[in-house]
């Protein structure tokens, strides 16, 4: 009688697995089960399809942004060019005042010590001049 039993328990082991078995394979086989299976597929494909738009445009973002700031440091650079350009000139017109209010000043200097010059060969010719009479005269 006992191994009625045993052979009993081992029946309804193999039935109760038998049974489990079958009861999955329905489950998986089951439209509603599939129908669930394609919509969380479509779900994970509309959720990465978002993050890839995200992540362009987050890169787009970024190379907007790099366009953006290469123009503005490109401003800067022509801005700083032409700011040293204006120094360059303006040194350059000083420079050139400098050198012409300098040679003004030469040629006044030139023109004074010409008229002192002048002066003093006329004072020199009036004195030798002076001196011939004075030695004819005697």
């Amino acid at each position: 009688m006992r191994s009625l039993r045993f052979n009993d328990r081992l029946k309804a082991a193999a039935d109760a697995k038998a049974a489990l078995l079958a009861r999955a394979k329905a489950i998986a086989e089951s439209p509603e089960i599939e129908e669930r299976r394609r919509a969380r597929q479509a779900a994970v494909a509309a959720r990465e399809a978002r993050a890839a738009e995200r992540k362009a445009a987050a890169e787009a973002e970024r190379e907007r942004q790099a366009r953006e700031r290469a123009a503005a440091e490109a401003a800067e650079a022509a801005a700083r060019e032409a700011a040293l350009q204006a120094e360059r000139e303006r040194r350059a017109a000083a420079e050139a005042e400098r050198a012409e209010r300098e040679a003004a000043e030469a040629v006044q200097r030139a023109a004074m010590e010409a008229v002192e010059t002048a002066k003093r060969e006329a004072i020199l010719a009036a004195r030798r001049t002076g001196r011939k009479a004075k030695k004819r005269g005697r």
